[in-house]
Formats: C-alpha cells, structure tokens, sequence
C-alpha cells in the first residue's frame, strides 16, 4: 500500500474520531443542562452519568488515535 494512502487514513482516522466524538460530547452535555434545568434535585445522579458517558467517548477516541498511530507505523 502506498505511503501516501496510509497518511490519508491516519489522518482521516484521527479526524473523524475527534470530530465525532465532539459533537456527541457537545449534545450529551446540552442534554444533561437540561435535564438539570428541569429537574435540579437530580442534579447529582444526571452529573454522575455525564462524567462517565463523557468517559466513555473519550476513550473512543483514543482507541482512534491509536489505529491511526498503527497506520502510521506501517510507513
């Protein structure tokens, strides 16, 4: 495969995991303000399943960079 094509992908690899993951993250945010909006005295339990879908996103992520990281390796 030539050099040129995996330099694409791991880009394209890269790119899309953060664009994607910026944008769940961005709505999953927007949707638990509201839900506290609505309900404050959940305000705790919305909270804590934030931080862990937020978590959970991020490592999406991660595991992107590291595909990418492995293309690069085959240059």
């Amino acid at each position: 495969m030539a050099s040129g094509t995996i330099a694409l992908a791991a880009a394209l690899a890269l790119a899309l995991t953060a664009v994607g993951t910026a944008i769940a993250q961005g709505w999953t945010a927007s949707k638990a303000m509201d839900a506290i909006a609505r309900q404050p005295e959940a305000a705790g339990n919305i909270r804590g399943a934030l931080v862990i879908s937020l978590a959970l996103m991020e490592a999406l992520t991660i595991y992107g960079m590291l595909v990418a990281f492995m293309l690069i390796g085959k240059i």
